[in-house]
């Protein structure tokens, strides 16, 4: 019984937690005074009276406790060495020792008696963390790593987990030195300006492998009553592609600010018989944003008004010509007008996060006069659930609904005919998509994407299809400058009633597509990086006008400020 007592009163004192702060490892020590007192009382009562020229190794044991708890390291190693020298030899004396070593700056024979304690299960998970404590001490960077992986990577005791995770963490930005640019971002995320201006720009030189998205081989146009045989032109060429943002908040309230944001994209080719494949939009908005942290919990908020101009050459893919209906050119029939409002919520806890997307739209396109209009209404609603399994994998399913409502284009009958009288088209979209996210490496992480969307054609249903996609996506930044993602996927489209060329003789249409996007990025100085990007794109189906591959490379200069 004396021994137990004593073995509890040790055990609150000695497994103390360790911290990181300002960059540096540290220990903290949580004193109990109620409790030690009691049960140094206890041992008292329960012990017998001992002769004043000498104590017992158990004795001895407790009286370098205690003087450890008093922060007198040497004094308490002097106690841990006449409790051995009476007999005394456990793991938990060489965890004690090592400690009070550690203490006292004495790492090398620290590591040497905390090493002794790991064979003891109850010690192993804390004498690992404090050998990384030990090695970060001595400068052993890649020591200290591995044994708080150690730590981490164990599932008994949740609290030295979490210490080494953050220990980890520390070490990985301490060994990333800053340069000016990460200086300033965290200087001025420190510091909430009254006004806050952000800009970026990019501009660059690519390469086209079709630019028109033309199909490789020749085909039977079956939509044509006369079924002519058509021999497509596949166009490639080099571009230019552009971007830029501008975003102007003023921060009128704590945690909330109102914004105005214009952005620019475009592609422009140089060679003038691809100018039909030049486009661009821009968009502007105003709104307001609001955010706050309070430690685990984050809330964001952003509702906005957006107007947007698109502009593109209706062109014919086949050879990259003007489109004409009756002599009446219609190249402009794919130009609109967007405008609407949105709102985006989103609520984090530790491991919970949720979240929701409004948004309403009006697009209006370009009048026509030999053919129908594209305006339509957008309506969508998304809602989102994450949870975070761990520091290093998380589990995101959204659900999403949105329509489509046409008010110049007569729907589909059931023979692919779109007749005059029939009511306007109106499309609602279904969609569930789960996404799981892994992170391998501090550097270093990976996800998967799994997601089906069903279209319904809400006239006689000619149009429905059910979408099912797989993508996957990394992310990985070899240094503090450098940053790589990949990202692709595989779509499989399904029509239960629409017919290829929207002829039934052909049969039921099919479609296959699939992507694959490489960008990687380096930082060359505080506002400038270089910017490199490969993308390809293939879709097959039997409907050979949309079938077609493409290939995309550019070099650009990226500017931020």
């Amino acid at each position: 019984m004396r021994y137990i007592i004593v073995f509890v009163a040790i055990k609150s004192v000695i497994f103390n937690p360790y911290i990181i702060r300002n960059n540096s490892i540290n220990m903290v020590h949580k004193p109990y005074p109620t409790i030690l007192l009691l049960l140094l009382a206890a041992v008292t009562c329960l012990s017998p009276v001992q002769s004043a020229r000498a104590l017992s190794a158990e004795q001895y044991f407790a009286d370098g406790n205690r003087l450890f708890r008093d922060d007198l390291y040497w004094a308490a190693l002097l106690r841990y060495r006449q409790a051995a020298d009476e007999g005394l030899n456990t793991p938990l004396l060489h965890y004690n020792m090592g400690l009070a070593h550690y203490r006292a700056g004495q790492h090398v024979r620290a590591r040497a008696e905390l090493e002794l304690a790991l064979g003891d299960p109850t010690l192993r998970i804390a004498a690992q963390y404090n050998l990384g404590l030990n090695a970060y001490a001595l400068g052993d960077t890649d020591e200290a790593l591995r044994w708080f992986r150690l730590a981490r990577d164990q599932n008994l005791d949740s609290k030295l987990q979490a210490y080494a995770v953050v220990a980890i963490s520390r070490i990985r930005d301490a060994q990333a030195v800053p340069d000016d640019f990460e200086i300033r971002v965290v200087e001025r995320e420190k510091k909430r300006e009254f006004t806050d201006l952000q800009m970026h720009a990019v501009v660059g030189f690519g390469s086209d492998s079709n630019a028109f998205r033309s199909p490789a081989q020749p085909y039977v146009d079956f939509s044509d009553p006369l079924r002519p045989v058509v021999v497509p032109v596949v166009s490639s060429g080099t571009y230019v592609p552009v971007g830029l943002s501008a975003k102007y908040l003023i921060n009128s309230l704590p945690f909330e600010g109102f914004y105005v944001a214009y952005r620019l994209g475009g592609r422009y080719y140089t060679d003038p018989l691809l100018e039909n494949a030049n486009e661009y939009q821009h968009e502007a908005s105003f709104g307001s944003e609001y955010f706050r942290k309070e430690g685990e919990r984050e809330r964001e908020v952003r509702s906005a008004f957006s107007v947007a101009q698109h502009d593109e050459v209706y062109y014919d893919p086949d050879d990259g010509g003007v489109r004409n209906v009756g002599g009446i050119d219609i190249n402009d029939r794919m130009n609109y007008l967007r405008y609407g409002p949105e709102f985006y919520f989103r609520q984090s806890f530790e491991h919970i996060t949720m979240g929701a997307t409004i948004k309403g739209q009006l697009w209006n396109y370009a009048e026509q006069v030999a053919v129908s209009e594209y305006d339509h209404e957008y309506l969508l609603l998304s809602l989102f659930g994450q949870y975070k399994f761990t520091e290093t994998s998380l589990l995101r399913i959204t659900l999403e609904g949105f329509s489509r409502r046409y008010s110049d284009r007569p729907a589909f009958d059931l023979d692919g005919q779109q007749r005059i009288g029939n009511p306007d088209i109106r499309y609602d979209y279904y969609s569930m998509e789960l996404s799981a996210r892994q992170r391998i490496l501090d550097k270093l992480w990976f996800g998967l994407n799994v997601e089906r969307i069903q279209r319904i054609d809400q006239y006689v249903g000619y149009n429905d299809y059910t979408r099912d996609s797989f993508g996957v996506e990394v992310h990985w930044s070899p240094g503090h400058r450098f940053d790589i993602e990949a990202n692709g996927a595989y779509l499989l489209y399904d029509y239960p009633n629409a017919f290829a060329f929207h002829e039934p003789a052909v049969g039921r249409k099919t479609r296959e597509s699939a992507y694959a996007e490489l960008i990687g990025s380096f930082r060359m100085t505080r506002h400038f990086s270089l910017v490199a990007k490969a993308s390809s794109r293939e879709t097959v189906s039997n409907d050979t006008r949309i079938q077609y591959a493409r290939n995309q490379y550019s070099l650009g200069v990226r500017w931020e400020h």
